[in-house]
């Protein structure tokens, strides 16, 4: 499912009389990218096959897992076919999501066609946090990014065996634009940082990412990447969140399958609710029993300041998406959690664009139509040993991500 969203002249004014066109710091913003939403497997990955098999020059992915399963063999023959074409062929897959037997499968596939393949972190030799980015570029002409492993959208994420009643909730996006090259370049570094760079080498990437400029901002559809890593951007993808959020006077639709945000993160979705923003969750649940515990530990005061929330029952939820006031709207990997907000490397994209903003929240809403509303009253009257449970999970969580992150956590 696809929907290419062109140039709009919008901007919102808030209270203060800024606009949504500001610009984040280690952000870069860029006019004129034409940008389609793809809705779980059945968009994206004939999307992404036909870039990849419509290459010429180079490709580069990345992903957190990838399977060999039906659906990760038709991405392997594409890439497959490039390579014998001629095409440059980089691919990255996280060590821990992918496995330890399936990454030393994976490898053996692709080097054996010539596709030039790396994964990232093994052993945690690097330390805990893990690629959790999903992105392709192709040729710098076209770019992917969204929260859809190569895997399977019919089976669970939880065990890669376990059949879903249907496809997992997940969502992409397809660019073409300006922004691919930023995108491109992301992919580029990211490729020699996952190698073995010398610290010189590794010193002078460092500084030609970190003066990157952002170009001019009309009024006109923008577009942004936005990464987490614990080296340039520790925080980019939560004060992301927490501008949208503060800027927000309408409407906050956030979806996303992990929820266990820091302590800004609810208190900007509170204060969001109180001002009068109508404020929905759309969350995952039924996948993690601890995950859900900790989620519920957070639900009574979120429901006492007005939030709305919903749980999504039909399937595996695992999209993470947002839209603010039908303006503002971002697609990508970050989970609302310690491990995505403060410990794993990222990559979304923010797209201020009307049209976008407006055909995403649509998406969200009927997701929302086929979950559960949590009502206050459903808290009110939960027996005292399951808050005592709820509870328990959210001050071991807190523990280990305040351990991980050395108290960053916030």
């Amino acid at each position: 499912m696809g929907a290419p969203v062109g140039p709009c002249a919008h901007r919102q004014r808030t209270a203060a009389g800024l606009s949504l066109g500001y610009r984040l710091r280690h952000l870069t913003f860029t006019d004129g990218n034409q940008i389609a939403l793809l809705q779980s497997g059945a968009g994206f990955y004939p999307a992404l096959i036909t870039a990849i098999d419509g290459a010429r020059v180079e490709i580069y992915l990345e992903t957190y897992i990838f399977c060999l399963d039906e659906t990760g063999q038709l991405v392997v023959e594409a890439l497959q076919r490039a390579a014998a074409r001629g095409v440059v062929v980089y691919v990255i897959n996280d060590w821990l999501g992918t496995g330890r037997d399936n990454t030393r499968k994976l490898h053996h596939v692709l080097d054996a066609a010539g596709v030039q393949h790396r994964s990232f972190n093994p052993w945690f030799r690097r330390g805990v946090a893990r690629s959790h980015r999903k992105l392709c570029a192709v040729d710098r002409q076209v770019a992917f990014v969204g929260g859809l492993n190569i895997n399977d959208d019919m089976v669970s994420d939880r065990d890669h065996i376990t059949p879903l009643p249907a496809p997992r909730w997940d969502f992409a996006v397809r660019i073409v634009g300006p922004l691919v090259r930023e995108i491109y370049r992301e992919m580029e570094a990211q490729w020699l940082r996952v190698g073995h760079m010398k610290l010189k080498a590794r010193w002078v990437n460092f500084k030609r990412l970190r003066h990157r400029h952002a170009g001019p901002v009309h009024d006109q559809t923008q577009a942004a990447l936005v990464v987490r890593d614990n080296f340039r951007n520790r925080r980019t993808i939560q004060r992301a969140y927490l501008q949208a959020l503060g800027r927000a006077r309408e409407t906050a639709f956030l979806a996303n399958p992990y929820f266990a945000p820091g302590r800004k993160m609810r208190r900007a979705l509170v204060e969001a609710a109180q001002r009068g923003v109508k404020v929905t969750l759309l969350l995952g649940v039924g996948q993690f029993v601890m995950q859900d515990a900790v989620a519920h530990s957070f639900y009574p005061s979120l429901l006492r300041a007005g939030v709305r929330i919903v749980e999504y029952t039909r399937t595996e939820l695992h999209a993470k998406v947002a839209v603010v006031d039908d303006r503002w709207a971002t697609v990508g990997s970050s989970n609302y959690d310690g491990l995505s907000l403060f410990v794993n490397q990222e990559a979304n994209v923010v797209v201020q664009d009307p049209a976008f903003a407006g055909y995403l929240r649509q998406e969200i809403e009927a997701g929302a139509a086929q979950g559960r509303v949590v009502h206050l009253a459903d808290f009110l009257h939960v027996p005292w040993y399951k808050r005592a449970a709820y509870a328990a999970a959210f001050l071991l969580y807190r523990t280990v991500i305040h351990i991980i992150t050395l108290g960053n956590d916030a």
